[in-house]
């Protein structure tokens, strides 16, 4: 079963998918899925290229941004792009889901499209504790 945790009507999170959840967030809307996560990260990780085909099979985008550790602005970039260029709602994930709603979560507060507090909280309600990421 899938673990999709939504943080905006735009945006939604997730630990690691399998190919068979890209079907699964086909059916719950999504058009868009970013991977960030690197290849090779753990030996029972689906290689990004596989995750892409199942991706493209269902008529979904798809956005490899490997992040390792904390985002950089080249990661942040990217993301807000992937995310801004999205025909309608995105999935990201990685292995927690974390690196995933950190790099959206800079690229938001660095725009100041969402005030950090209300990044903390959105991410709070998604399970995540954004609040060392946004010195909030």
């Amino acid at each position: 079963m899938s673990d999709f945790r939504h943080v905006t009507d735009h945006l939604s999170v997730a630990p690691q998918i399998s190919v068979s959840d890209v079907a699964e967030a086909k059916a719950q809307g999504f058009t868009t899925l970013i991977n960030n996560r690197p290849d090779g990260e753990a030996p029972d990780q689906p290689p990004s290229a596989e995750i892409e085909a199942a991706a493209k099979a269902q008529g979904l985008a798809y956005v490899h941004i490997p992040v390792r550790g904390m985002p950089g602005p080249a990661e942040v970039a990217a993301q807000r792009a992937a995310i801004d260029g999205s025909a309608g709602p995105v999935l990201a994930f990685c292995r927690s889901g974390t690196r995933s709603i950190t790099t959206w979560s800079l690229g938001q507060a660095e725009a100041g499209a969402i005030s950090r507090a209300e990044l903390v909280g959105l991410g709070r309600a998604a399970g995540y504790d954004l609040s060392g990421a946004l010195g909030a």
